[in-house]
């Protein structure tokens, strides 16, 4: 199965506007204001979603079948506790005991007529778009701590190898923040028809995604290396997926505080742009681990000149072991600016780079990965956004296959002490 830039775009305007709707109903329902947080889309295999599921502590969700435009199944899943907390604040008639190890069937009924709301609100979202019917079966409570009870019941599972969707969105209400995960199902044979139907080039291949995807987790792991090299903090990597998100929900990702963090731009195939961000706590750990001085020599900003060349200089490596990895893979050049230090509050820091992506597109592939310190306060996000076009040409050039045995390449070097 092959996709492109405009399928990607479809779907993810299937999940805004499902979303939307969902938002809409729960407020008509409850008389409780919501809105659409942020919407993320993923495809993944179905092995990594029985891995997810798996991971999970204790989940419950609400689940159709579909036909029609779309052949498959739907599935919206919760945290219990989420689940609990959501039906008590949208629901004041059904009073839940989060702590409860079993929901009674009030508790279940509950839940099931939240999460039909919200099915049937992303299906008709989808319809919309795709301009087709999609009918919905009767809504069924799924509960369990494995992927078993979601999956193995169903006449047609995802095999491992299958393509399936995943939404992660946020609906806000005026006390709180619903998140859940929202997987569709689509039966093989359907998905191959959609994507035929709704792609306007030549595509790619879905393991050309898959392996690129691969490509950030290598350049992660090189990231929390090159971080333990030169700081001395032991520095491990929580990989997250490669969303497909619009430019305008970026912002909304970024935690709404002050920030300190290396911008790069890169050039050739892929370009874009690369971003590492660190929370103010982190940035000054790493800066007394790389450049220990005494007294108090910060600057109006909160980091003088030896801080910024620090913060700087671990960026600057840090992006060249990240984009040498890709380059290597995709056996071409990736170049990339000099460093520009930030320090602002998070929806600034961002801005400049999707007003500048935003002049050519509307959506963008989003790296986001967290190198976390062991007993540390040291969090990197690292955002790597590339430009669309120049992505499918380089996932159309992609050897899968060279992704596990080439190697990263990172320099280490003294830092520059002013």
């Amino acid at each position: 199965m092959k996709l492109d830039v405009n399928v990607l775009g479809t779907f993810y305007r299937m999940a805004r506007e499902g979303t939307g709707l969902a938002a809409g109903r729960l407020t008509h329902m409850t008389n409780v204001e919501t809105r659409v947080g942020v919407t993320k889309l993923n495809f993944m295999r179905g092995r990594d979603i029985r891995r997810d599921l798996a991971e999970s502590t204790d989940t419950v969700g609400v689940r159709v079948s579909l036909s029609g435009a779309i052949d498959g199944h739907s599935m919206v899943v919760f945290d219990r506790e989420d689940a609990a907390q959501i039906v008590d604040e949208l629901l004041s008639d059904a009073s839940i005991d989060a702590d409860v190890d079993e929901f009674d069937q009030m508790c279940q009924s509950a839940v099931t007529e939240v999460g039909q709301v919200m099915n049937s609100g992303f299906i008709d979202g989808w319809a919309d778009v795709l301009e087709e019917m999609i009918d919905v079966s009767t809504p069924e409570f799924v509960e369990g701590d494995s992927a078993a009870p979601f999956l193995d019941d169903l006449a047609d599972p995802p095999a491992d190898d299958d393509l399936a969707l995943l939404f992660q969105s946020r609906i806000e209400t005026v006390d709180a923040e619903i998140e859940f995960d929202h997987y569709l199902f689509p039966k093989r044979e359907s998905m191959a028809r959609l994507l035929e139907r709704l792609r306007t080039s030549d595509g790619i291949e879905y393991d050309k995604l898959d392996g690129f995807d691969r490509m950030a987790e290598r350049g992660a792991e090189e990231i929390a290396e090159t971080a333990t090299t030169l700081t001395g903090i032991d520095t491990s990597v929580e990989i997250r997926r490669l969303n497909f998100v619009s430019l305008e929900a970026i912002p909304q990702q970024v935690p709404d505080e002050r920030l300190v963090g290396v911008a790069f731009e890169f050039d050739g195939v892929p370009s874009g742009f690369l971003l590492f961000l660190f929370d103010e706590e982190s940035a000054h750990e790493i800066v007394d681990a790389m450049v220990p001085t005494s007294g108090d020599t910060a600057g109006a900003d909160g980091f003088d000149e030896m801080g910024r060349s620090a913060i700087t200089e671990l960026g600057n490596i840090m992006a060249s072991g990240f984009l040498d990895g890709w380059a290597n893979v995709l056996d071409t050049t990736i170049d990339h600016s000099t460093p520009e230090f930030i320090h602002d509050i998070g929806t600034a820091a961002v801005d400049p780079v999707v007003v500048r992506l935003g002049e050519n597109q509307e959506y963008a592939f989003v790296f986001d990965t967290v190198v976390v310190a062991d007993g540390q306060a040291f969090d990197c996000e690292v955002y790597a956004i590339p430009d669309e076009e120049d992505l499918e040409r380089a996932l159309n050039d992609l050897d899968v296959d060279r992704i596990e045995d080439t190697p990263t390449t990172a320099e280490f070097g003294e830092i520059d002490q002013p």
